[in-house]
C-alpha cells in the first residue's frame, strides 16, 4: 500500500462523531495533531470535558475507524482533555480559583438532588477534573454524611476556611460548623448571607468546576444565589412523577429568567429495580424527564433507577461512583457528568483570566 496522507487521515477523523457534543472531531475542532510516516499514523485528540476513564474507549473507536478507512497498519491515538471558564451571568463577578460552577437544583425535595450532586461531582473527578462540592441546602445539609466528612474546617488565616476533602472531591458545607442535629433556625437574609460566605471565604484550589448543591424550591433563596453566584450552568434534577416536572419547570424557568444556561435535566427514580429479583417498574410514571426536555428544548442527560444500593452506598458515606465504579449506575452518572460538561464547553468562553492585569502607577 502506498504511504497515507494528512487529507486522508482527516477525512477519516471527521466520520467519527463525538457522542457528548454530537459534533465530528474535525468540525468540533478537537484534532491537535496528525502525524503520518508510512503506514503508521499518530492522532492527538483534545477534548473540552473531562474524558480520562472514558477516552480510552474513545482513542479504540477513533483507532478502529481509522484502520478501517485509511489501511494504516499501526495507529496510535492520543486523547487528553482541557477545560477552560465559561461566561457567567453579567455583573456577577467570577471567583479567581474557580473556573465553573454549576448549580444543581429541583422544583421540590425528595427527589435526590444531593446523592445527584455528590454523585455528578464524584463522576467529573473520576474523569481527570479538579471538583469542589458546596452544600448550599442550609436546612438540610446531608452532604458531609454523604462524602464520609465529619469535623471542622481549618483556617490558616482567621478568616477564611480550608475545604473539606474526601474521594478527591473539595467540599464546604454549613453542616461541618453546627451539630448534625442542631435545626437552623434562620431567615432567608441570614441564609443567603450565609451562602455567599461559604462559597467566598472557602479557599478552593483551583478548580475546573464546582458543583452547588441548591436547597429545593424556587423561593427567595434560590432566587437571590441564582443572581449573585457566578453560574456558568445549571441542572435541573427531576423524578416522572407529574408533580415533581410540574415543580421543576419552575425552576428551569427561574434560572432562564437569570439568564444562567440550563445543561440539562437528570430523570432520577427513573425505574425501581427489585434487589430481589432484578424487576424493573416504573411506579414514577415513565417519560416524564424526555417529555420536559423537548418541550424546554434542552438536553435529557441521562435517567437514573431507583436503587437501594445508591441510597445505602450514599448514606455510608460512600457513595455509588466511588464504591461501585464499574456498576451500572455509576457509569450513568459519568456519562451524565460528561454529557453536562460538554454542554457547557459549547457555551461562550469567558478569556479574562488570560488578558494581564494593568496597574497605573504615579512615579
Amino acid at each position: 500500500m502506498s504511504d497515507l496522507s494528512r487529507d486522508t487521515v482527516e477525512h477519516a477523523l471527521a466520520q467519527v462523531v463525538d457522542p457528548h457534543l454530537g459534533q465530528d472531531l474535525v468540525t468540533a475542532k478537537l484534532v491537535q495533531d496528525i502525524a503520518v510516516d508510512g503506514t503508521t499514523v499518530r492522532v492527538s485528540i483534545e477534548l473540552p470535558y473531562p474524558c480520562a476513564r472514558w477516552g480510552d474507549e474513545f482513542a479504540a473507536q477513533i483507532s478502529q475507524t481509522l484502520q478501517g478507512a485509511t489501511g494504516a497498519t499501526d495507529v496510535q491515538v492520543t486523547i487528553g482533555h482541557k477545560i477552560i471558564a465559561h461566561v457567567v451571568q453579567q455583573g456577577v463577578k467570577r471567583l479567581e480559583t474557580v473556573k465553573n460552577i454549576i448549580a444543581v437544583a429541583s422544583g421540590k425535595g425528595g427527589v435526590g438532588k444531593s446523592t445527584t450532586s455528590v454523585n455528578l461531582a464524584l463522576a467529573l473527578a473520576a474523569e481527570g477534573a479538579s471538583v469542589g462540592l458546596l452544600d448550599a441546602d442550609i436546612y438540610g445539609p446531608s452532604v458531609p454524611r454523604m462524602m464520609g466528612l465529619s469535623g471542622q474546617p481549618e483556617s490558616t488565616d482567621g478568616k477564611s476556611l480550608e475545604p473539606m476533602e474526601n474521594h478527591g472531591v473539595q467540599t464546604m458545607s454549613i453542616g461541618f460548623l453546627i451539630d448534625e442535629e442542631t435545626p437552623m433556625i434562620w431567615r432567608g437574609p441570614m441564609v443567603t448571607q450565609a451562602l455567599e460566605q461559604l462559597l467566598n471565604d472557602t479557599r478552593w484550589r483551583d478548580l475546573d468546576y464546582l458543583l452547588i448543591d441548591l436547597p429545593p424550591g424556587t423561593g427567595d433563596t434560590q432566587l437571590t444565589l441564582s443572581q449573585k453566584v457566578p453560574l456558568a450552568g445549571a441542572i435541573i434534577v427531576t423524578t416522572p412523577q407529574d408533580i415533581a416536572l410540574l415543580d421543576a419547570r419552575k425552576g428551569l424557568k427561574m434560572f432562564e429568567k437569570v439568564d444562567v444556561p440550563i445543561l440539562g435535566i437528570v430523570e432520577n427514580m427513573s425505574t425501581h429495580v427489585c434487589s430481589s429479583c432484578g424487576h424493573e417498574e416504573h411506579i414514577f410514571g415513565e417519560g416524564g424527564g424526555a417529555h420536559m426536555a423537548d418541550e424546554s428544548g434542552v438536553e435529557l442527560l441521562g435517567a437514573l433507577p431507583l436503587e437501594l444500593s445508591i441510597r445505602r452506598q450514599a448514606d455510608s458515606g460512600r457513595p455509588t461512583v466511588v464504591s461501585d465504579p464499574d456498576g451500572n449506575a455509576a457509569d450513568t452518572y459519568r456519562s451524565i457528568a460528561r454529557k453536562a460538561a460538554a454542554q457547557l464547553s459549547s457555551r461562550a468562553k469567558d478569556y479574562s483570566a488570560a488578558f494581564p492585569k494593568i496597574v497605573i502607577q504615579n512615579t
